[in-house]
């Protein structure tokens, strides 16, 4: 029986995926990728369910992906994650050159996160893989135990994060995909836009160079 369960809230002017991941037996929860608008309703989700919230973290750093840190991190005390080649944004948001369509509050980072890091949700261990291309500081993480997959922008059903911004590197991107190849088959993804797949699914992961290149 499953130990883990995951709630999407497409939120934003971009519908980012912002999501709260539970450990059932524990009730502590993660709070990943708080997009805009969505402090205070997940203020109100994990209270009215009675969580306890552990910690923020980041699949990375652009701003529809942090817009609702602060908020959240002063309401709940929580430490927020994020990879270290991220950090800067989140220190001043609109400094990867890609701009903010909202004010976003500045944050400092209380862990820097590394490939191969392990960070516990409940029971639940979930491991970092470094994935960069979309941005430099892009990671996913991955829980083996449920075969579950937070690909932040990394990875979307049938399809890639955005390679045109100036901080993104496509010869990044290729590598990080093939890691993702690497998973188990059925192991369930639940990307940063847009619907779940699987990496099964997803055919094109070892090679996709020769479809997004």
């Amino acid at each position: 029986m499953a130990t883990i369960q995951i709630l999407a809230f497409p939120s934003g002017p971009l519908a980012t995926n912002a999501y709260v991941v539970i450990c059932k037996e524990t009730q502590n929860c993660a709070i990943i990728d708080p997009a805009p608008g969505i402090g205070k309703p997940f203020i109100q989700l994990i209270e009215q369910k009675k969580l306890i919230p552990t910690k923020i973290i980041l699949t990375h750093s652009h701003w529809d992906h942090i817009a609702d840190v602060k908020i959240l991190a002063d309401h709940f005390s929580l430490p927020v994650l994020v990879h270290k080649e991220d950090a800067y944004n989140l220190i001043s948001p609109g400094s990867d050159g890609l701009g903010c369509r909202m004010s976003i509050e500045p944050r400092m980072p209380d862990q820097l996160l590394s490939d191969g890091d392990t960070i516990a949700i409940g029971t639940a261990t979930w491991q970092v893989i470094h994935t960069p291309g979309h941005s430099p500081g892009s990671i996913c993480l991955f829980c083996p135990e449920e075969k579950m997959l937070l690909s932040g922008d990394t990875l979307f059903k049938s399809s890639i994060g955005n390679l045109s911004f100036s901080s993104s590197c496509p010869a990044r991107m290729w590598p990080s995909l093939k890691k993702l190849s690497l998973l188990p088959p059925e192991t369930i993804v639940y990307p940063g836009h847009g619907p779940t797949t699987t990496i099964g699914k997803e055919s094109f992961l070892d090679h996709a160079e020769d479809v997004f290149g």
